[in-house]
């Protein structure tokens, strides 16, 4: 079996017009939309609009003491890929601790979230399938400032757009609000 897919007309391919499209998405380092969420640094390297829904990828820096609440997506599942530092990810009702090189797979209807105890910031790429996500998760979020330190996660808690989370079918169990305490 043969894995070229050979042309009639360019026995090689090259002259095929259906694969020369330059169809790629390409976002240089340091670019993309940048915001403070929760106390942590997203930048969003492509979204819905840019892939036909299929994607949202998010480049991620979660300080110390930061995250994620736990919470619910019944229409979008995630994906989680920790470069460095650790995170502690809830996974339903179980807590993992999650370093360098972990990936963690968020199914639709499961409880998750992250959290950094550690001393220093984590940094991860995360994603959502399909792709749109990015229009709820920005929703009111502040765009970061150069030199400026993140707000704390509990002087930054989003405004959140109820319409939005049940149309992205989105929610925090009773028990996963966040608290002043």
């Amino acid at each position: 079996m043969s894995i070229v897919a050979p042309s009639q007309h360019d026995p090689a391919g090259q002259d095929d017009s259906r694969y020369m499209k330059r169809n790629g998405i390409f976002v240089p380092p340091g670019q993309g939309d940048t915001r403070w969420i929760v106390g942590d640094t997203y930048t969003l390297k492509v979204g819905g609009p840019e892939t036909g829904g299929r994607l949202t990828f998010v480049e991620a820096t979660v300080p110390a003491g930061a995250g994620a609440y736990p919470h619910v997506h019944s229409k979008h599942q995630e994906a989680f890929y920790l470069i460095s530092g650790e995170l502690d990810f809830v996974n339903g009702d179980d807590t993992i601790t999650a370093g360098p090189g972990s990936f963690y797979y968020v199914p639709n209807d499961t409880r998750h979230g992250f959290f950094n105890k550690s001393l220093h910031a984590a940094k991860m790429i995360f994603m959502f399938l399909p792709g749109g996500y990015e229009e709820l998760l920005f929703d009111g979020a502040p765009k970061a400032e150069h030199g400026k330190p993140v707000p704390h996660m509990m002087d930054n808690l989003p405004n959140i757009n109820p319409e939005l989370m049940e149309r992205f079918g989105s929610f925090i169990l009773q028990g996963d609000l966040p608290s002043e305490d």
